[in-house]
């Protein structure tokens, strides 16, 4: 239980370090403060306070919560803090127009309807109602009954977005702190898109543990007793994604594997068996052959859809526990599934089909998706190495002198850097580190500048890096290969890309103004996908975070973070 008395004067000298840069808002020379508080299961209140100074405006944002609770009433578990340091007049129009040209919920702006912020909401209040989330993930598309619907809460008054341009309004931005029970306070001072939740000035062992075991945890939760997967939550409002995906039934487990591998939580391997066994169970289908033929199996999605990239990760999954427990465990669902990948290639050209119809086979897409290609190959890959058929590894150096012809570097897909850098474990020919380096050196820039979190690019450049180093222990020059790939460039986007996914993390602080935190927070999220956490999404985090901890942070390796401030789902 968080000490009301205990955490004034700290909270208070923190909020008094921003200070430096501050410029007076015109609000009669007041202080304004957001106090925003959560038990942790349940969406944060945000009151506001006001004085002549700090320390007037913190009793005025407490009196207002004693007003509502009680004078006994214990103070909640998550405490945040937002003292205005900067502001404006504007007006609808403007507003709206600033909006259109910010991509949806990247919008960090507070906004008032009257110069002394008496209606006035935060960005997370407006994030985590969905009131800039209309369905266009490049715009901030403001939404009337979502708004109205977080005035009557914290006003008691519905008002929605104003009508005419003229209509008077005021943006600001704050600085703020965090407390979460007994612990520290935090300061919220990030820059760029991380402004608004705690410091993270690089990775460490412990940080990125941490998040690999709490997101390896979502995923574990998300398993339901038969081995079907909880698919996702869109958090603003609670509410579970309604579709499903076969081929993201497997991957996930494949990710929770990989994180299992790090954390040795007996909890993560015990619910990627489940998935692993439903995959098998319930979603792999075998098909009829001649008399004579190898048995031939596919991984059937919902439509009644095969996907080429569907076969290829159910294979990682499987190989993926047999590698890492030795339990050979599905083993003898390995070959039909490769033997099904055999049929979608074209011997010849080694170029894949895509999607097929279930039974007929018939198909139903000779082109969907890039990454289909390389879950594909990676996959084969796989299955050469736990059955020893070479024809696998041939099918494999078919598709990807294929892919050189058809330039699919072009595409940057980290499932073809993942089966590149494989294939070149057996066959470590310049013209496969070639495209293994183009893949990357002309993405560079992008990563860098990427807005949104995108974790398959640190996907990409990981698996890029386990390439680099074979080639560097075989005494191969990878400017040779690619005049245009730069070490030092590579590295440094690398590493702010490690770094950028956790603008797509669920600090308690950001989880809080959300419909039903304890389910989300310490996970990974879609930011314009209105929060969307999805159990691909929460993969991709996943596997990019392991390869970075093992080929960075092992050597430093903390003992793993307990699971303890994790919160349960249920009050």
């Amino acid at each position: 239980m968080t000490d009301l008395s205990a955490i004034s004067a700290p909270c208070l000298e923190s909020l008094q370090r921003f200070d430096a840069g501050r410029q007076p808002f015109p609000v009669h020379d007041q202080e304004v403060l957001f106090l925003s508080l959560s038990g942790g299961h349940e969406r944060a209140l945000t009151l506001s306070g006001r004085g002549r100074d700090l320390a007037a405006a913190w009793q005025h944002a407490w009196g207002q919560w004693r007003e509502r609770h009680g004078e006994e009433a214990a103070v909640p578990h998550w405490v945040r803090v937002d003292r205005v340091v900067r502001g404006h007049a504007t007006n609808w129009g403007q507003v709206r127009r600033l909006l259109a040209g910010t991509k949806t919920n990247y919008f960090a702006l507070g906004i008032a309807w009257d110069e002394a912020l008496t209606q006035a909401y935060l960005p997370e209040e407006l994030w985590g109602h969905a009131c800039l989330y209309g369905g266009d993930i490049n715009a901030c598309v403001p939404h009337d009954e979502n708004l109205r619907a977080l005035s009557k809460r914290k006003f008691g008054r519905e008002t929605g977005w104003p009508q005419d341009d003229a209509t008077p309004l005021w943006l600001f931005q704050t600085k703020g702190i965090f407390v979460e029970g007994d612990g520290p306070v935090l300061a919220l001072d990030n820059e760029g898109v991380m402004d608004r939740v705690r410091r993270v000035d690089g990775l460490d062992a412990t940080l990125v543990t941490g998040a690999v075991q709490h997101s390896a945890d979502f995923l574990t939760r998300q398993v339901t007793p038969s081995g079907r997967w909880n698919y996702g939550w869109y958090p603003c409002f609670d509410r579970p994604v309604p579709s499903y995906n076969a081929l993201r039934h497997a991957s996930a487990a494949y990710s929770l594997l990989e994180a299992w591998d790090l954390t040795r939580q007996e909890a993560h391997l015990e619910a990627a068996t489940r998935a692993i066994d439903h995959l098998c169970r319930e979603l792999v289908k075998p098909v009829a052959v001649q008399a004579g033929e190898k048995p031939v199996a596919y991984l059937v999605d919902e439509g009644d859809e095969i996907k080429l990239g569907g076969n290829g990760v159910a294979i990682l999954a499987i190989a993926k526990r047999i590698e890492l427990t030795g339990d050979p465990r599905h083993l003898e669902r390995v070959r039909p599934l490769a033997e099904g990948l055999l049929r979608m290639q074209d011997a010849a050209t080694g170029a894949f089909v895509h999607v097929l119809s279930y039974p007929s086979l018939a198909v139903k897409e000779a082109h969907r998706t890039v990454y289909y290609d390389g879950e594909a190959a990676f996959g084969l890959l796989k299955a050469h190495e736990l059955t020893g058929d070479v024809r696998y590894l041939e099918a494999v150096g078919r598709a990807v002198g294929h892919f050189i012809q058809a330039q699919h570097w072009r595409s940057h897909d980290h499932w073809l850097a993942y089966a590149v850098n494989e294939l070149t474990r057996h066959a470590p020919l310049e013209r496969y580190f070639c495209l293994g380096l183009k893949n990357v050196s002309r993405h560079l820039a992008f990563i860098r500048q990427r807005i949104t979190t995108y974790p398959t690019l640190l996907e990409l450049m990981m698996a890029a890096t386990a390439m680099l180093d074979r080639m560097e222990a075989q005494g191969l020059e990878p400017v040779l290969l690619d005049p245009e790939f730069e070490r030092q460039a590579f590295e440094q986007a690398l590493h702010h890309r490690a770094r950028h996914l956790f603008s797509g993390y669920f600090f308690p602080e950001l989880a809080m103004f959300f419909r039903h935190p304890a389910r989300i927070c310490n996970t990974f999220f879609i930011r314009h996908y209105s929060f969307r956490v999805r159990i691909d999404d929460v993969q991709h985090y996943i596997s990019g975070l392991v390869a970075y901890h093992k080929r960075f942070l092992s050597g430093s390796r903390n003992a793993l973070p307990s699971p303890a401030p994790a919160l349960s789902e249920s009050p």
